[in-house]
């Protein structure tokens, strides 16, 4: 394979920050499903038992399926993170976050959208390469302003029981 002068740099990560988890986890989220649904049965909403089963297949299948490994390049034109092209005009700022252990660039975009494109980054040593490349393109934000979606993500890994080791 040549060398691609137009890659500044590349690596090789899963395509989610992934966390082998045990049985015990798949038995809390049944629990929690089952609770949930006879609260939803027994005041007549039947039909909210659709999407909480839904959550707790895709639960199920987020924790017991790990995720495939993609590349990732950064270019002299932007980002292509497991096979998108963000182009350098197009994307606002980026951070870091930390997630099962792993080390994860958060990408956004500009308004309207304000797409968020998640990497994993293995080693540390990337990590400050990945900094000192993509600072010289767009914004770095040492602290992001959480979203919504962020903060219940934040309170729901806080109400889930961790592995024993």
């Amino acid at each position: 394979m040549e060398n691609n002068p137009q890659v500044l740099f590349d690596w090789k990560a899963p395509l989610r920050p992934y966390k082998k988890r045990s049985a015990i986890i798949v038995r809390f989220y049944v629990a929690v499903a089952l609770l949930l649904s006879a609260i939803m049965f027994f005041f007549g909403d039947k039909i909210l038992l659709i999407p909480i089963w839904s959550l707790v297949f895709l639960f199920y299948v987020l924790t017991i399926t790990p995720p495939p490994e993609v590349e990732n390049k950064i270019t002299a034109f932007g980002i292509e993170a497991a096979g998108v092209t963000l182009r350098w005009e197009s994307l606002s700022h980026f951070y870091f976050g930390k997630r099962f252990g792993f080390n994860t660039l958060t990408v956004v975009s500009r308004a309207p959208y304000f797409y968020h494109a998640y990497m994993v980054i293995p080693k540390d040593e990337d990590k400050q390469i990945v900094l000192t490349i993509l600072s010289a393109h767009i914004m770095y934000q040492e602290k992001p302003q959480k979203t919504l979606t962020d903060k219940l993500l934040d309170a729901l890994s806080a109400i889930i029981p961790d592995d024993e080791d």
